[in-house]
């Protein structure tokens, strides 16, 4: 397989050097600001930050998730308007004087093909925020959080999974990540199914014994995993709330079960699977390269888990460095607007990125 490249947008000026495009023009006139408009949307949360092009961060805001599947396109960005309103009033910032900052770098979740990065890129491009603006996938968000240049491959399992990888002369690795129908499994909801369906069919007689079917029951004090089933179907029991079944996962596997441990297992199959497609195609197999992990699954840090990916990557990729990451993924925006900022020369290079990680603890 060969590394993917980004589809050339209409309005890229074909500046040389941004891992992840040129981007929109979409303001004209002096910014307020020489820096970066800094997004990070997930599915439960956002984060704004305006960042100089020296690492200064001027203004920060968090609002809800950003779920344009639910709300439409146009409600999901008029909400994130509102955020980045409060983080242009943290800032001292009016926004109404022509564009805010010099770029804006928004790495958002549900963004997963590239036709809906530049459908979102060009309506934030819209809103004259920035001079220019590029949409990516939020997890080249935890990608560039992870790492010290845009360069490497990211692994998020959360919610759901998915995987990017990023060179700096732009070229990318992706999946679709649309679900079981694009091949997808794992992550909190993946998981949670499956505990559910080993569980019931333990109980019913299907299914092997596992200590899963008494541990699920018990979780949601009720009499059986099945019993837990028909008050998900009934909408007595949140469907949501299944996801809570993956620390259950952990303390089975823990205690030994076998089932429980398959399924540990499978998951970092997975994980490693995708890590390593990844760094395939980048052709960076053979060669020191980071591979960051993240996401609610990958973030806690369950030793059966991270001790089996170590263990797998070690195999397909021995020069790979996996390392779990819970830098806050606004920060990996910021610097892939940094990055951005360096390539055309207007700062953003090696001083402000360490600045602006050091605002954030890092």
């Amino acid at each position: 397989m060969t590394a993917d490249h980004r589809d050339a947008d209409p309005s890229d000026d074909g500046e040389a050097g941004n891992p992840l495009g040129a981007g929109t023009v979409g303001a004209e006139g002096n910014e307020l600001v020489a820096g970066v408009l800094a997004i990070d949307a997930g599915n439960s949360k956002t984060d704004v930050a305006i960042v100089t092009a020296t690492g200064t961060v001027l203004g920060t805001a968090r609002g809800e998730g950003f779920r344009p599947y639910l709300a439409g396109p146009d409600a999901a960005i008029d909400r994130l308007a509102e955020i980045v309103a409060e983080a242009a009033a943290a800032a001292e910032l009016p926004l109404d004087h022509g564009p805010l900052v010099t770029h804006a770098s928004a790495c958002l979740a549900n963004a997963d093909l590239p036709v809906e990065e530049r459908e979102l890129q060009q309506a934030i491009a819209a809103r004259g925020w920035s001079r220019t603006t590029v949409v990516a996938n939020d997890t080249f968000a935890l990608l560039r959080a992870g790492t010290d240049a845009p360069r490497g491959v990211a692994v998020v399992c959360g919610a759901g999974i998915n995987c990017v990888g990023l060179l700096p002369d732009g070229r990318t690795a992706r999946f679709p990540a649309l679900g079981q129908i694009t091949g997808d499994w794992g992550g909190g909801g993946g998981i949670s199914l499956e505990v559910m369906w080993s569980s019931v069919r333990a109980e019913d007689g299907r299914g092997a014994a596992t200590t899963l079917a008494a541990a699920v029951a018990d979780h949601f004090g009720l009499d059986s995993a099945g019993a837990v089933a028909e008050a998900v179907h009934l909408g007595e029991l949140p469907e949501g709330r299944l996801h809570e079944l993956v620390p259950v996962l952990f303390r089975c596997a823990e205690a030994g079960d076998a089932i429980a441990l398959e399924l540990v297992h499978r998951q970092a199959e997975e994980i490693t699977t995708l890590a390593g497609v990844a760094l395939q195609r980048l052709d960076l197999l053979d060669t020191p390269a980071d591979v960051v992990l993240g996401g609610g699954v990958l973030a806690a840090r369950q030793p059966l888990l991270l001790d089996a990916v170590a263990e797998l990557l070690a195999v397909r990729a021995p020069l790979a460095r996996p390392r779990v990451v819970t830098t806050p993924p606004v920060v990996g925006a910021a610097l892939l607007g940094l990055d951005h900022l360096a390539a055309a020369q207007l700062g953003g290079g090696p001083a402000a990125q360490a600045k602006l990680r050091a605002a954030y603890g890092e």
